[in-house]
């Protein structure tokens, strides 16, 4: 009887890990499917880890203005994020969920500010034309 009983309670949960298994894999395939079409379609920022953090978000957390054409002072962003992430040091009581938000913020901004700067970048080489540095022996 006991027998038949254990024997029960493993089909059982095998039944829901196996279920569990699938579910996950079929989440984690729809997430990288859309992962992928997001960096396709020009828009790699929601695949970063900061993904979950728009931009107005990360400057109200740090109190900063937000990127005018994609330049910004980034002296004053880390001297916020310095002093925010010092105040909620979670040994003088702080909460380390808070730092982790700060940190994203501050990695959003620099991102944004990362894009436009190779963006910008793209576009003067292709204003300019492609010019090879040619080294002549002598």
């Amino acid at each position: 009887m006991a027998h038949r009983i254990i024997t029960q309670v493993v089909i059982t949960g095998s039944r829901v890990i196996g279920r569990a298994f699938a579910e996950a894999y079929k989440q984690a395939s729809a997430s990288q499917k859309y992962a992928a079409a997001n960096a396709k379609n020009g828009n790699p920022s929601q695949t970063f880890a900061s993904g979950g953090l728009t931009l107005d978000e990360a400057c109200k957390i740090l109190n900063v203005a937000p990127p005018k054409g994609g330049k910004t002072d980034l002296e004053s962003v880390t001297e916020r994020f310095k002093k925010l992430f010092d105040l909620n040091e979670p040994k003088k009581g702080g909460s380390f969920y808070l730092q982790s938000k700060i940190l994203r913020a501050r990695e959003r901004i620099e991102m944004e500010v990362r894009t436009a700067e190779e963006k910008a970048a793209r576009e003067a080489e292709i204003k300019e034309g492609w010019n090879p540095k040619v080294y002549k022996d002598r």
